[in-house]
């Protein structure tokens, strides 16, 4: 947590805005990150660590105290992880699988279809192959399975001769399939990390640190990091056993780390403690380039240079993604599994194709959703959630258009396709303070959804076409207090200000220590002051390309992703030309072998008066 983040609303409130912005294009006040205290722990990191005072006020921001510099600079998984049987059911579940492995059972792996659940399967498969077994891999059709085990695909597996079921990133609110799995004999291990109801399906042993009798505090880790640390306890348990000999040398789990870094990056959880060293250690793996399957993906997602944690989130994330979304739910798993290049590169162009036809879907649904939630809200911006909901929406699409929406209105959002049946599957995301997950359980347990759950910033809803009013009146009702709370002091947190001449290569690189970033530790969030904007226009059909100019000449190159026809992207357009405050994130622009510095665009304001407006 931030030590911005640990003000009231009343000290943000009182608190000068950064270069006296007040409202910006998206209407949000600028503040600085740090407050006195904070400034004070900047001065004494940077002293003592003889560090950049800009990098010191960037750790200071993320609360890194003066005694933990080092270790956060280099985050280790060694150091950080700790013992797996601090989570609950952990020992049972390592002896259960560990069992399967010397009895040579036929062990069958459940996923999710979302890069969390892929990267979860194929990691533990990887770790059972080298065991000696040949684990069968069930991932759910999303159209025709839905989410989460089912009692089709459990009687099936049975049938395969699986005598044990693992269900990863699924399974905790599955009572009637592992209901159905105990009847047909099969034992079920579940590791998983969505919220649970207070009754647990019956399994061998349920590892989720959001179980509520869980004391493990790691309930931010992603499904593939709980799966990390379950094939970290299954083979020490084996080791416990002697299963490991000069013979089959017990395997270095190190190197499984890129796996581990793409579905947490992925996933969206925040990348502290250990999800940190987990990214960072991945990256690293990801850049030798040894693994043919995510090598094949990097390469048809055009990615240059060394991969980096946005990478992983909006090039490789969406490409495994979309085989589940729309195409073959298996395509993921099969691709980072594979160890043949001319197999890889196959499937990786597969998915690449896949994703170019889920954009398209997606734009075209987000085009509705938009025009419905603008008539919700109507001309007064009334309301405390986004809900829409039609016919003809696919299903794979609606999660990412309620994170457009989430993005566009400042809102929880639900996105919810509706079947010709009357029965709706949706996606919602939520904003920070806002459980929707928590939400959603409750309005299950009220028997106003069908199914429903999820994490606090995102859940999945199943309900009938006639709940939808009522569903939307409960979300009102459950979030408005808080929903209003955080939009009334919503602020953009400023690490500090640089100038165009200032936005260097050196620079970039010097704060490139406190990553990797992502969610939970956001990119040091910088502002230009009065500089010219002396280009704007758009590339692509949704971002918007600029060049700001300092006073002393200096230019840097920026642009403004997914800003056209939006409040930013609309405030650059219309201002070509004035002097503005801008505010984004730098990073280095690789293209046809040149590297340069750009900046990422998050908010603007006309320097002369600290604000630009702001219109839907």
């Amino acid at each position: 947590m931030t030590l911005a983040a640990l003000a009231s609303p009343c000290e943000l409130a009182h608190r000068d805005a950064f270069l006296g912005v007040e409202r910006s294009a998206t209407g949000r006040v600028w503040r600085a990150r740090l407050d006195e205290r904070g400034s004070a722990i900047a001065m004494a990191i940077a002293q003592q660590h003889g560090l950049p005072e800009l990098l010191a006020r960037v750790l200071a921001g993320r609360g890194v105290g003066v005694d933990q510099v080092e270790s956060f600079l280099d985050p280790t998984v060694r150091r950080l992880m700790p013992d797996p049987s601090v989570l609950t059911a952990m020992d049972a579940a390592a002896s259960r699988i560990a069992d399967a492995v010397e009895r040579k059972e036929t062990v069958a792996i459940f996923g999710d279809y979302d890069v969390d659940g892929a990267t979860s399967a194929a990691l533990l498969a990887l770790a059972l192959r080298r065991c000696g077994l040949a684990p069968i891999i069930h991932i759910p059709d999303r159209l025709f399975e839905g989410y989460g085990p089912n009692v089709d695909a459990t009687r099936a597996l049975a049938g395969r001769g699986a005598t044990l079921i693992v269900t990863v990133d699924c399974g905790t609110t599955s009572r009637e399939p592992l209901e159905e799995a105990r009847r047909l004999g099969l034992d079920v291990v579940i590791v998983d990390h969505h919220q649970a109801d207070e009754a647990l399906p019956p399994a061998v042993a349920i590892v989720n640190p959001n179980r509520r009798d869980d004391l493990s505090g790691l309930g931010h880790l992603a499904a593939v990091g709980l799966t990390f640390m379950t094939v970290v306890a299954v083979n020490r348990e084996l080791r416990r056993r002697g299963f490991w000999t000069v013979e089959r040398p017990e395997p270095d789990l190190l190197d499984d780390l890129h796996l581990v870094a793409l579905g947490t990056v992925a996933d969206v959880v925040p990348l502290k403690g250990l999800n940190r060293a987990f990214v960072a250690k991945g990256l690293l793996a990801l850049r030798r380039r040894e693994h043919p399957g995510q090598t094949a993906l990097m390469d048809v997602a055009r990615l240059a240079g060394p991969p980096e944690p946005w990478h992983l989130g909006f090039l490789l994330g969406p490409r495994i993604n979309a085989g589940g979304r729309i195409g073959r739910a298996d395509l993921g798993v099969r691709l980072l599994l594979s160890d043949d290049a001319v197999e890889a590169a196959q499937i990786a162009a597969e998915l690449d194709r896949l994703n170019r036809e889920r954009q398209a879907i997606e734009q075209a649904t987000l085009a509705q959703a938009e025009a419905e939630a603008l008539a919700a809200l109507g001309l007064e911006d009334k309301g405390a959630v986004v809900v829409t909901a039609s016919e003809g929406w696919h299903p794979g699409v609606v999660g990412l258009v309620a994170a457009r929406l989430k993005e566009r209105f400042s809102r929880p959002a639900f996105a919810i396709a509706l079947e010709p049946g009357g029965i709706g599957t949706g996606s919602g995301r939520s904003i920070p303070g806002a459980d929707l997950g928590a939400t959603v359980r409750r309005a299950v347990g009220e028997g106003m959804l069908l199914k429903g759950g999820g994490h606090a910033m995102a859940a999945g809803v199943t309900l009938r076409k006639d709940a939808l009013a009522a569903f939307r009146a409960f979300l009102e009702d459950a979030l408005g207090d808080v929903v209003a709370a955080a939009r009334r002091d919503r602020a953009l947190l400023i690490d500090g200000a640089v100038t165009a001449r200032g936005a260097a290569t050196e620079l970039v690189t010097t704060l490139d220590r406190a990553g990797p970033f992502g969610a939970g530790n956001p990119e040091p969030l910088l502002a230009l002051p009065a500089h010219a904007l002396v280009y704007a226009e758009p590339v692509g059909q949704v971002h918007v390309r600029a060049r700001l100019r300092a006073p002393d000449g200096a230019i840097v190159n920026a642009i403004a992703f997914r800003a056209v026809g939006q409040v930013l992207g609309n405030a650059l357009l219309q201002n070509r030309g004035a002097k503005l405050h801008a505010a984004g994130t730098l990073c280095i622009d690789r293209w046809n072998g040149a590297e340069r510095v750009q900046l990422r665009l998050v908010d603007v304001a006309l320097a002369n008066s600290g604000s630009l407006g702001s219109s839907r």
